[in-house]
């Protein structure tokens, strides 16, 4: 951890699909251990792809993304895909859970990249799945679960290996209330054990609930 406990930070950050059309421009940002922070925008304002820069899954025009104080904006994409395996986990609107892979796998599937044993990442696995009331066969496949249950696992993956920093794309966008407040509950919880955790939202009730909020 970097002075400060700064676990990302995004310094001058520069992006633009075509050069004529920035998206964002010398935009900067620090997340703290301890943090959750609301990214709130109007739509097409860059918030999502913001999100992916931070991610390490698109290279900003300009500027530096930093992961514990290493600048891996322009890193090896095999240096890339291991910090974003052992640092990050990701919670996308969609869930974008694998259709022909088991709620099991689904959740399990980072510890491959990271090298665990299989038995134990199960394991965690499965206590995740009762924590967050995911009451079902760890081997239905996804289009065999509802919407609330699908973004439910996603958040049991994405929180498998206690990443240090979380990365939330609209999490609670197609949930009833009481799922939402699930999801962000444990957000919440996960930031004041000491990880940075980051929210894309619409939603004035989760930005209200983050322990600090981004005005793109």
């Amino acid at each position: 951890m970097t002075a400060g406990g700064v676990l990302l930070e995004a310094r001058d950050l520069s992006f633009g699909y075509t050069p004529a059309e920035p998206i964002l421009e010398g935009w900067s940002a620090e997340f703290p251990a301890g943090s959750m922070t609301a990214l709130t925008a109007p739509s097409g304002r860059g918030k999502s792809t913001l999100l992916y820069l931070l991610g390490l899954m698109l290279r900003p025009s300009r500027g530096e993304v930093l992961v514990n104080g290493h600048d891996l904006a322009w890193g090896r994409d095999a240096e890339r895909a291991r910090a974003r395996a052992q640092q990050f986990g990701f919670v996308f609107q969609d869930a974008a859970l694998d259709a022909t892979r088991t709620v099991l796998d689904n959740v399990t599937e980072t510890a491959l990249y990271r090298g665990e044993p299989r038995r134990e990442s199960e394991r965690a696995a499965r206590e995740l799945l009762e924590r967050f009331g995911v009451d079902l066969p760890v081997h239905r496949r996804p289009g065999q679960v509802s919407g609330g249950q699908a973004q439910r696992i996603a958040l049991c993956r994405a929180l498998l290996h206690a990443p240090a920093i979380v990365l939330a794309d609209e999490p609670t966008g197609n949930l009833d209330p009481s799922t939402a407040a699930l999801v962000v509950g444990a957000l919440r919880e996960h930031a004041r054990a000491g990880n940075a955790v980051v929210i894309v939202t619409h939603s004035p009730e989760v930005a209200a609930a983050s322990l600090s909020r981004i005005v793109l």
